[in-house]
């Protein structure tokens, strides 16, 4: 029992949808409210409201110097359950307790002020951690140097890039004395070089005996430190073991198509079905991270057990957030039974580092046969070439040239 770091027992989370949970401070808050409070006496609500557990009955325990990994798509609860660790966010039951002085590195710039400046923040989050000043002196020249910021060091952190951010959030949570480490999938924002830094900085924190808990959906990043994985899936902990075991059973869901929200075809009668992705040039260990800004090639695999005779097929990229960035489409496309790949090749393909992802589909004779959400999703971790400020940088990164023209005016 005394080695046990983290205990999570029974943890469920639960949100609302379209419920209001606010404060009437002004008369014309309050006047909202009671025309709202009218509305729902005299009718329908315009907006019902409606339940979804992010979390489901979890239950698992982390011993002190274990090095744990969670994997899962998107909206599997990842986040929320880091975040019910970092006491960010209140479980709707059960129960989440950790022994050890902890630190969590979950969003761009969590517990950064950021009127303050980066100096500032560093010898602030030291404090929170009872840190004493001599200890935080003592680390502050590794902090800086590790996170590459030296020249904006005093400057305010609300003017950093989300690049500049993770670099000196992770500094921070990484040269600290803590006991347990809560890290999200935040590394997709830097560079490769970086996250590369980041991972040995990461091996020599776990090898020192500190418990970590890292998302990813990087598998040779969860291969390479962790010794233990838990698999979440809709909220539910469908599989918890040793690394090499779990990742292959997740890796084989993915390709399989098991882990899609859509509604995919099965049984005998099924006529074609994507099996696989990945970025065919230039190959590389890591065939769903994207590291370069000149020509790529992405393959999608395709299986059909019979005729395609007036095939159409559609391919979409899309961000995070859902919103369609590329799109293509193939008509009158005719395949014999067999292995098909589908290559597209682009001159760039000029993405901001982040996650992303594939859709592709494939109709006969207008009938859909199937639609993938590729799994695993598109990792972006090129270097940014774009402007400083994200709010600025928009969402594609191409590179660019700049010069000035000047013709001298007559005296």
């Amino acid at each position: 029992m005394n080695d046990i770091a983290i205990r999570v027992a029974n943890l469920s989370k639960e949100y609302r949808i379209g419920a209001a949970q606010q404060r009437h401070d002004t008369l014309r808050d309050q006047l909202v409210h009671g025309l709202s409070r009218l509305v729902r006496r005299n009718g329908k609500p315009r907006h019902a409201t409606e339940t979804f557990w992010a979390l489901k009955d979890v239950s698992f325990d982390v011993r002190q110097g274990e090095v744990v990994g969670i994997v899962g798509r998107n909206g599997a609860g990842k986040s929320t359950l880091l975040k019910v660790l970092s006491r960010i966010t209140e479980p709707s039951a059960g129960m989440a307790r950790m022994d050890g002085r902890m630190g969590s590195l979950l969003e761009v710039g969590t517990g950064f002020h950021p009127e303050l400046s980066g100096r500032e923040n560093i010898y602030l989050n030291a404090a929170i951690l009872g840190m004493r000043r001599a200890e935080i002196e003592q680390k502050f020249e590794a902090i800086v140097e590790f996170s590459g910021v030296e020249k904006f060091i005093d400057t305010p952190v609300k003017r950093y890039s989300s690049g500049m951010y993770v670099r000196l959030a992770f500094a921070v949570a990484a040269h600290l004395d803590l006991e347990i480490l809560l890290i999200d999938e935040v590394l997709a924002v830097g560079d490769v070089e970086f996250q590369k830094k980041c991972l040995g900085k990461m091996g020599e924190v776990a090898n020192s005996g500190r418990t970590v808990i890292f998302v990813s959906h990087q598998m040779n990043h969860i291969r390479r430190l962790c010794q233990r994985v838990i698999w979440l899936e809709r909220g539910s902990l469908r599989m918890i073991g040793p690394t090499a075991e779990v990742v292959g059973a997740y890796e084989a869901a993915m390709t399989g198509g098991q882990l899609n929200d859509g509604d995919r075809t099965e049984g005998p009668h099924v006529k074609a079905r994507f099996l696989r992705w990945e970025i065919a040039e230039p190959r590389s260990d890591q065939p769903h991270m994207l590291t370069t800004l000149g020509p790529v090639t992405v393959g999608f695999a395709l299986h059909t057990k019979r005729a395609i005779r007036n095939g159409h097929h559609g391919v979409g990229l899309y961000d995070a957030d859902g919103q369609l960035l590329w799109g293509a489409a193939v008509d009158n496309m005719q395949l014999q039974p067999g292995e098909h790949v589908f290559r597209y090749s682009l001159p760039t393909l000029p993405l901001r580092p982040g996650v992303f992802r594939w859709r592709v589909s494939l109709y006969d004779d207008g009938a859909l046969l199937d639609v993938w959400e590729c799994m695993p999703q598109l990792l972006v971790g090129t270097e940014p070439v774009t402007h400083p400020r994200d709010e600025w940088a928009g969402v594609l990164n191409i590179p660019y040239r700049f010069c000035i023209t000047t013709t001298v005016s007559p005296t």
